[in-house]
């Protein structure tokens, strides 16, 4: 699956593209990120990408001309132009459902604000689908896109080892929270792991397991038993 992340700051993924699961999805040839920066399309002297809202206000704004340019740009860099996604508080919010519907995507392109937004023609235009990393603002979409990625890569084949792993994650096959787990040691400071996941019977143990995911959801996300 490819990534492509069009950004003012594309350093912010040096670190990031270089760590953990990631990098071994990288390595193998699993996962293909490109980064890309808007203001390469920028003109004039100092390659400026922003500026003031008409009507007056706080802040800048990213403009037109880069942004439709580098999107463009990009989408024909590649046999399929991908699915465009602007990183927005105002967008659909990030869940396990959409999760899943992004990772049936090949190409997904990641459009990363900055400042106080896009000129809203830029969503006329191009009419990204719009996702919210949730109910609050950051600094820019560059952490969010990396929720992004975090989160879809997890669904791409062979990319955890063990395909079942993703299958009993938190909001996954069965919509709720995920059972409580436990290692080495049996006892610590006077806790210690349910008697039934020593029991070796697998029936028993799968039948806890269901009631502790159901026991959790209801006493810490009820909504999502609606």
């Amino acid at each position: 699956m490819r990534f492509d992340i069009l950004t003012l700051f594309p350093g912010l993924f040096e670190s990031y593209l270089q760590q953990s699961l990631l990098k071994k999805a990288i390595d193998a040839g699993l996962v293909d990120i490109q980064r890309w920066n808007i203001r390469d399309w920028a003109t004039g002297v100092h390659k400026s990408v922003d500026d003031k809202p008409y009507g007056g206000g706080p802040g800048m704004l990213i403009a037109c001309e880069p942004t439709f340019d580098c999107v463009e740009a990009v989408q024909q860099a590649a046999p399929q132009p991908g699915r465009l996604i602007m990183l927005s508080p105002q967008g659909r919010q990030l869940d396990q459902q959409l999760v899943s519907e992004l990772a049936e995507e090949e190409r997904l392109l990641l459009l990363c604000g900055r400042y106080e937004g896009f000129d809203d023609r830029i969503r006329e235009g191009l009419q990204p689908l719009e996702v919210s990393a949730g109910d609050f603002i950051c600094n820019g979409g560059e952490v969010p896109a990396m929720l992004v990625i975090d989160a879809v890569i997890r669904l791409v084949p062979d990319v955890l080892g063990d395909e079942t792993s993703s299958k009993y994650d938190s909001f996954s096959d069965s919509g709720r929270l995920e059972y409580p787990q436990y290692t080495r040691p049996r006892e610590f400071r006077g806790m210690k792991v349910p008697d039934v996941l020593l029991s070796g019977n697998h029936q028993e143990i799968a039948r806890w397991r269901e009631q502790e995911s159901l026991k959790r959801t209801q006493e810490r996300r009820s909504d999502l038993l609606d």
